[in-house]
């Protein structure tokens, strides 16, 4: 995420709509700046307290102390400067672009590429190519960091993605995603032998509680997300999976098999730290997306395959058996 510059202001200069959270049993007697930076994905302690001390955190309606402490039942209310605006320069990059019309595209992301540009990544982002290749041709909803860019997937994941030109096409397809209407289907080799041929992991994620770089199966500030997984093939020390999605929350399939006792291969950060030769990154494809066209109403679906990767790997497991 990229930072934000925390300014001193008034409420008044707050932008809209404010973030409204409260407080749990759990969080009792928790500071207020740690209750920020636990609870709001991408701020940070020292951010929080710049927020609280430029009076932009309300506590049941009271512009929050310094000191402040939440008990259970507390409402703080505040809201995030707009982010330090950035000028993310257009890049002549290849793009395997699937399908493309007046309203989206949908684009096959090779493993290894950033899809917006963050903290450490400037350049080479999957964004740096639309803006070369669309120009001014893309939603605007998401700001000037993430143009089109209507949901993601993790930089070491390979496969489709949708990419809306146009804030109607947008906000129509994010509805899809928000009702579980949007057809998402990935295929993964991961650790060990699943027994069962088919299942579902239905637990919920959120932010890890000691490390905020990781998500984790977590009833604490989570959300609801549901994965389903058919058993494609089975090797020594490994399964090949098809999983379909009916939430798309942070890191959820890699989060999902590590809590079921099978990280995906090649994860560094939920799986073994020693990846397995030849595998940069886990071993996970974006291989299936469907969805109803924003202006047509029709139904689209589309199969991008796998990647060379992932099919070198399964033909040394196929070897090894």
């Amino acid at each position: 995420m990229i930072s934000r510059e925390i300014q001193e202001g008034t409420a008044q200069d707050m932008a809209e709509p404010a973030v409204l959270l409260q407080a749990e049993e759990g969080e009792k007697n928790l500071r207020l700046d740690q209750f920020l930076s636990r609870r709001q994905e991408g701020l940070t302690r020292s951010a929080a307290e710049k927020l609280i001390a430029g009076g932009r955190v309300f506590l049941n309606g009271k512009v929050a102390a310094k000191s402040a402490k939440v008990q259970p039942g507390d409402k703080v209310e505040f809201c995030l400067p707009e982010p330090v605006s950035l000028d993310v320069e257009p890049e002549n990059i290849p793009l395997d672009i699937v399908y493309e019309d007046k309203d989206l595209l949908v684009v096959n992301k090779p493993k290894g590429m950033v899809v917006h540009p963050a903290v450490g990544n400037y350049t080479g982002t999957l964004v740096n190519a639309l803006l070369y290749h669309c120009g001014e041709t893309l939603s605007g909803i998401n700001g000037v960091i993430r143009p089109g860019i209507v949901h993601r997937i993790d930089k070491d994941t390979s496969g489709l993605l949708i990419v809306a030109k146009n804030d109607f096409s947008h906000q129509k397809l994010a509805e899809q995603i928000k009702e579980h209407s949007f057809t998402r289907e990935y295929e993964a080799v991961v650790h060990g032998n699943i027994r069962e041929d088919q299942g579902t992991v239905d637990a919920p994620i959120g932010r890890h509680p000691t490390d905020r770089k990781k998500m984790a199966v977590t009833e604490r500030n989570s959300r609801n997300a549901v994965t389903h997984f058919t058993v494609l093939a089975r090797y020594p020390g490994f399964t090949h999976l098809r999983l379909k999605l009916e939430t798309g929350r942070t890191h959820q399939i890699r989060v999902h098999m590590a809590y079921l006792g099978h990280p995906v291969a090649g994860d560094p950060v939920y799986g073994p730290k020693k990846p397995e030769p030849g595998l940069f990154g886990q071993c996970l494809h974006a291989r299936i997306i469907g969805f109803i066209h924003p202006s047509t109403g029709e139904y689209m679906e589309f199969d991008s395959g796998l990647p060379p990767y992932f099919t070198e790997f399964l033909d040394r497991l196929r070897r090894r058996s």
